[in-house]
């Protein structure tokens, strides 16, 4: 049904963790099956690689343990010629993080996860920085500015809530 409608990117289509479900279901489909964004350990991408698991790797900047990380995802998928459509879920640091990976590697995917939930969903990352990026005829820009290419919202920061946590 989806390739009879023209879909072309079908995102973990079974539980993350049975990788031979998922390559069944890649075997089964001429649309991208992409997968990943829940995994955080290097044998588990290495296994999702080896099996042809999925055609699209989604590493998730933040759950695979930072850049450094992602991009040894990106490296594993790309010597197998797999492309990379890095998982971005909402439209916190996560979408600016992701922005950078896709812009770094060379096996980006053509799409970017956009989180297209309304604010009630996830009232948190309203005005959470500055400048938010912003979709122009159906492309989204890498920040540019210094370091990530946003500052924090100095009105976000003043209405956060702050704990402190201690050990002893």
């Amino acid at each position: 049904m989806l390739e009879a409608y023209g879909v072309r990117h079908f995102e973990e289509p079974c539980p993350y963790w049975e990788l031979e479900w998922t390559r069944r279901v890649t075997e089964a489909l001429t649309l991208d099956v992409a997968g990943g964004e829940q995994d955080c350990e290097l044998p588990t991408w290495r296994r999702m690689v080896e099996l042809r698991a999925v055609d699209v790797v989604q590493p998730d900047v933040c759950y695979v343990g930072g850049l450094t990380r992602a991009l040894r995802v990106t490296r594993l998928a790309d010597e197998a010629g797999l492309p990379c459509t890095p998982h971005s879920a909402n439209l916190s640091l996560v979408l600016v993080f992701t922005l950078h990976l896709a812009a770094a590697i060379e096996n980006a995917g053509p799409y970017v996860e956009l989180s297209i939930e309304p604010d009630s969903y996830y009232p948190w990352q309203v005005g959470l920085f500055e400048p938010v990026p912003v979709v122009t005829g159906g492309r989204l820009s890498v920040p540019t500015g210094q370091g990530w290419g946003v500052e924090p919202s100095p009105d976000w920061l003043a209405r956060a809530d702050y704990a402190i946590s201690r050990t002893s």
